[in-house]
């Protein structure tokens, strides 16, 4: 039998408009604090005579104007008011010059320290497996495996299975963006798109332009290649310092520029439309190729997409490198690369380098797009991770000490966390945490140079439960007994 609402609305008023209001005053007299968690729905509905639709039309408004928060399988929780949300990081100072890349060990040493599934993952590189549609891409598996051709082996060779690059080139076109497939090269992930781009464009030796912080595989990469990096100075919000990137070109002359412009590793950080086109008439009027890593740009919390810096690419100088990792099948492994006037020394690298993709992946990605599911999947995809994304900073708002310092992306799934203090080790606190079994990326990761050592970054790509607030409540306590904190 259904429930019918009892209480009587005032005139122009609806019932779950008189519930939010109610809520409100409670928030606003201190009654409800942030971090208190509000009646369930079920309860809600006894104590108020209300329909369940009424109560979740009223939470749902609440959580619009960003009153309250939804946890998955843990209810509704109060949000702290805007004045009490943490400021952001300051832009980010780099030494000056070109350096050679020394950070392997440091790396290797705490991605191989982190593989336990009893590990907490805000150190992690992905979203929860559990957030991708594992069901369908199983079935699309084993349609597009039945139907291969016996000379799959052969047509699929570089620059890769034709029917998912017409896929990727149908998307592109859905972001305004005209790209021939024959552009496109399908790789081994994004990782080795970008390494192949590199590959193409610099020899050892040769300067690259990174941000600072930059990704740590960014760095490596570097490394391996021998190549020099020029970090440059970041905005935790806006991205790239246009202005000292002019000075680097004029007085450097890099090879080449590596620059995720979208909801950027580690920082979450975005260049705005207007940014990106100042960006790309710079290098063009410079001659200088922009590498631009892209992994996270379907990954938006808004309802507007962002552009990328492809788009304003004229003269082929663009290579847009991206992935289904982070947005549907991180074990597959496929990535590709739009390599605008290079296409064709990629497709040759990529021969010489690993000589083809997996092909069944490759088919089935390919089958799984056509059938018309992505858009779908990427809309709750998204919906889940800003979710997420709330939970985690209202956490660390409420548990690490006041003055700390973090970004508020408008995608991705990272947020990156300044603790201000001389005397804190982001490292000693990777250490710790660790011992807890909790996992953090340090900030020293993203740095060629040793710095971020105040910094942490945090990954909101796992659903939020009980276990995660208990880690960001040991996490606060491991940094409160930080040296200098006690």
């Amino acid at each position: 039998m259904a429930i019918n609402d009892r209480t009587t609305a005032k005139p122009g008023h609806n019932r779950y408009e008189e519930l939010a209001e109610e809520i409100v005053r409670q928030i606003a007299a201190n009654v409800l604090r942030p971090g208190d968690r509000l009646p369930s729905i079920r309860q809600t509905c006894r104590t108020r005579h209300l329909s369940p639709s009424t109560v979740f039309q009223a939470y749902d408004l609440l959580e619009n104007r960003g009153l309250i928060r939804a946890v998955p399988r843990a209810g509704y929780f109060v949000n702290p008011p805007p004045s009490a949300q943490a400021p952001e990081p300051e832009m980010s100072t780099p030494p000056e010059g070109a350096h050679p890349v020394d950070i392997t060990d440091l790396v290797y040493e705490i991605l191989s320290s982190v593989k336990s599934r009893k590990i907490v993952p805000f150190g992690s590189a992905f979203p929860g497996p559990l957030l991708f549609p594992l069901d369908s891409l199983r079935k699309a598996l084993s349609s597009s495996t039945r139907s291969l051709g016996i000379w799959s082996t052969f047509d699929d060779l570089p620059p890769g299975n034709e029917r998912l690059r017409r896929q990727i080139g149908k998307r592109y076109l859905t972001q305004g963006l005209s790209v021939a497939a024959d552009e496109i090269v399908l790789t081994n992930g994004a990782l080795e798109a970008l390494n192949l781009c590199l590959q193409a464009v610099a020899r050892p030796g040769d300067a690259v332009v990174v941000e600072s912080p930059s990704f740590y595989a960014a760095l490596l990469s570097l490394e391996r290649l021998q190549l020099k990096a020029i970090e440059v100075p970041t905005h935790p919000r806006e991205g790239v310092d246009l202005s000292r990137l002019a000075h680097v070109l004029e007085t450097q002359r890099p090879k080449a520029c590596w620059l995720m412009t979208n909801f950027q590793n580690p920082l979450g950080c975005s260049l705005s439309r207007e940014k990106k086109h100042a960006l790309v008439d710079l290098l063009s009027d410079n001659e200088v190729p922009l590498i631009e890593d892209d992994v996270y740009g379907e990954l938006h919390h808004t309802n507007e997409p962002p552009s990328s810096a492809k788009t304003f690419d004229q003269r082929g100088l663009v290579m847009h490198c991206s992935s289904f990792s982070k947005t549907l099948s991180p074990g597959y492994r496929v990535g590709w690369v739009a390599a605008g006037r290079f296409a064709n020394s990629v497709r040759r690298l990529k021969l010489m380098t690993s000589l083809s993709g997996s092909i069944p992946a490759q088919a089935t990605l390919a089958e799984y797009l056509q059938q018309g599911g992505y858009d779908r999947h990427l809309r709750q995809l998204r919906a889940a991770l800003k979710r997420q994304k709330e939970a985690l900073i209202d956490s660390v708002t409420r548990h690490f000490p006041r003055d700390v310092r973090l970004t508020r992306p408008e995608g991705g799934y990272f947020v990156w966390v300044d603790l201000p203090w001389d005397t804190v080790d982001a490292l000693a606190v990777y250490w710790k945490a660790l011992a807890n079994q909790i996992s953090i990326a340090p900030g020293p990761m993203f740095s060629n140079h040793g710095g971020f050592r105040n910094c942490l970054r945090l990954n909101f790509g796992h659903p939020w439960t009980p276990q995660a607030e208990q880690a960001i409540a040991t996490l606060g306590r491991i940094v409160r007994r930080q040296p200098g904190r006690l």
